[in-house]
């Protein structure tokens, strides 16, 4: 069993940045690829980034891509994701997800396959 809080969301302006972070609970969350997904209102849940385990391989959305950035801290058991160059249509609320894998550099961009979900954070850009 995995929690995740997510924390970091908030109100900002175009243009601006913000970083994201999502702490698991429990001792195994090396074993875990973790990735960001998003929801905005009256739309579907979509994906944003993924890391594996080991945080050698990343996977981008392209609407995310040269913008956004994941990583992870396995010693903190955290997960981040930094944002920068925010637009309006960046609003909404932001999950982190963790996909139990048996490789280390396996990502997965498809909502089905996590495993834990976490609450999400709001972040609203305003133009």
């Amino acid at each position: 069993q995995v929690q995740l809080a997510e924390s970091g969301g908030g109100l900002v302006q175009a243009g601006d940045s913000l970083r994201l972070s999502c702490a698991a609970s429990g001792r195994t969350f090396s074993l875990y690829a973790m990735g960001w997904f998003r929801q905005a209102p009256g739309k579907e849940r979509e994906f944003v980034a993924a890391i594996s385990r080991s945080g050698g391989r990343t996977y981008y959305a392209d609407s995310v891509k040269g913008r956004y950035t994941i990583s992870r801290d396995n010693a903190k058991n955290t997960v981040y994701l930094q944002m920068s160059s925010l637009k309006p249509e960046d609003t909404a609320i932001y999950y982190c997800a963790a996909d139990r894998v048996v490789s280390p550099d396996y990502v997965r961009r498809v909502a089905s396959e996590y495993d834990y979900w976490g609450q999400g954070t709001q972040v609203t850009v305003s133009s």
